[in-house]
């Protein structure tokens, strides 16, 4: 029991770190039509690091479980839309924030074996 939470635990790791990489390439993809190519390529690699990243994780936990913490993309994507390019959140965004967190949460902590 112990050894399968590590497990999922490790997987719940990666597919953050994954969701982390994956909206900085987006972010650097936005960026890009003002900053130039090299943005975009960097981009891509952020992309592309986390989508292997995401591969990773797929080794150390059930599907069910990993698949829905990608919903976290969309916090993270909001949260750099307003940090880096000063847009604005609104209530409704808090509200679907919430919403996504707590079933990201509820998924995460109710696998059982």
């Amino acid at each position: 029991m112990r050894e399968s939470f590590q497990k999922n635990k490790k997987g719940i790791l990666l597919m953050l770190l994954s969701s982390i990489c994956v909206c900085v390439g987006q972010l650097l993809w936005k960026l890009s039509a003002q900053y130039g190519i090299l943005v975009m390529l960097a981009g891509f690699c952020f992309y592309g690091i986390g989508a292997l990243v995401m591969l990773a994780a797929y080794r150390f936990g059930k599907l069910s479980v990993l698949q829905p913490m990608l919903s976290l993309n969309y916090v993270l994507s909001i949260l750099l839309a307003a940090f880096v390019l000063k847009e604005s959140i609104t209530l409704w965004k808090c509200v679907g924030v919430l919403v996504i967190i707590a079933g990201v949460v509820l998924i995460a902590g109710g696998d059982e074996e």
